[in-house]
């Protein structure tokens, strides 16, 4: 049985364009299935899923937003629209991949379609956008972005070549079949900094000597995000969440915050988790010029010519640690806090840049002062990159794990 393509994009101003791409990708044996997602004009040609039922699904009415006079309205109606559509089709098995083109409004609309499917399925944006920051679209989904060169209006010699090449990777993405493995083995997720990497390195070898596939999110924001929006749609059967450094990044308004939810996943998604405050000794600013004036006397270190670490105070340490706490106190299965009370990253050990043990103590206090009672506090006299601390941390989510 052939695959589908969903195609969705707004068919009144880029209707020949949207045709043209249709007829490649039909070309190469798969089947399409158009969804549009346009207001004011009539759409060039019939599509699969009219716009109408895209407003409709979005809780709103066609003829209001076509007014012209709702732009931001219709944006946000035809997005929340979409996303039910395109979540509706993947569900009843008629989507196998999802490519759209456009500018910014386009775009944001498409990729709200296609972040609601799981990671896996082919997503494929041609933007204007692309090549720039993409983050706010793409979201912790695997959409790939393909630079428009020139703007998506018209078929010419240069813009002919871009969507053939867009329909031909939506295509050979859908076609590509996953070798078969001899076996699936049950996912763990662990959170990763450079300052945390010999933990996480021991911690996975144990875990993969008793049968288990770890997967390394780097705790750069995405990848914090990333790593939940796999817990939270089922893929993860525990996590071992050492580097929490995040969470600094959300308290001192650093560069690399995954939102104040990070941490929440596991609990929300009921799967046992070992949480550890790895790497909050540090929030995340690019280089030392972009480092907001207030914190120009604090101690900051240039990790590279990219990168500037604050070490996190006290006051910021507090915060940290009733976030940790409120995650942990959330959890409907086994949770467990373990304390490095050596430091928390390479940089806080004893006599190094980021030591600092009044701070890493406020964190723990915070914790163990907020956190339910019955839920296990472990203190361990090592720094957290030692094996014997990153030992102690895979063995208790094995235990939680049986």
């Amino acid at each position: 049985m052939s695959k589908t393509v969903v195609i969705v994009g707004s068919l009144d101003t880029k209707g020949r364009e949207f045709a043209f791409v249709r007829d490649l990708i039909q070309a190469e044996g798969l089947n399409t299935l158009v969804v549009d997602f346009g207001v004011m004009g009539e759409p060039l040609f019939e599509p699969d899923v009219k716009r109408e039922e895209v407003a409709r699904a979005g809780g709103g009415k066609l003829a209001y937003l076509a007014s012209g006079q709702h732009k931001d309205e219709a944006m946000q109606v035809m997005a929340a629209g979409l996303a039910v559509v395109v979540r509706q089709l993947y569900d009843e098995g008629k989507l196998d991949g999802i490519i759209s083109m456009g500018g910014s409004g386009a775009t944001s609309i498409a990729t709200s379609g296609m972040r609601v499917l799981p990671v896996g399925v082919p997503k494929v944006m041609l933007s204007t956008l692309g090549g720039g920051d993409v983050s706010a679209y793409t979201g912790a989904r695997d959409i790939t972005f393909m630079p428009s060169i020139v703007d998506v209006a018209g078929i010419n010699r240069v813009s002919r070549m871009i969507y053939t090449n867009a329909a031909g990777a939506i295509a050979g993405m859908v076609r590509a079949e996953m070798p078969p493995t001899v076996e699936e083995k049950p996912l763990i997720t662990a959170s990763m900094f450079g300052n945390t990497t010999p933990c996480v390195d021991w911690a996975r070898g144990v875990m993969e000597a008793q049968g288990y596939e770890v997967l390394v999110f780097h705790a750069t924001g995405t990848g914090g995000k990333t790593m939940e929006s796999l817990i939270t749609d089922g893929y993860i059967v525990g996590s071992l969440d050492i580097t929490t450094t995040e969470l600094a990044d959300e308290v001192c308004g650093g560069v690399l915050s995954a939102g104040p939810e990070r941490c929440m996943a596991a609990s929300k998604a009921g799967i046992p988790a070992v949480i550890t405050p790895g790497c909050v000794d540090m929030a995340n600013f690019w280089g030392m010029e972009t480092v907001p004036e207030k914190y120009r006397d604090r101690n900051l270190y240039q990790w590279n010519p990219n990168v500037t670490l604050m070490r996190t105070s006290v006051e910021e340490n507090i915060q940290i640690g009733q976030m940790i706490a409120a995650a942990a106190n959330a959890a409907s299965t086994p949770v467990t806090i373990v304390l490095p009370k050596k430091g928390v990253s390479m940089l806080d050990s004893p006599g190094d840049r980021f030591w600092d043990p009044a701070a890493d103590q406020a964190c723990y206090d915070a914790i163990k002062q907020n956190l339910k009672p019955g839920i296990p506090v472990i203190e361990m006299d090592y720094n957290i990159n030692d094996p014997e601390f990153a030992n102690k941390c895979a063995e208790l989510l094995l235990d939680m794990l049986k």
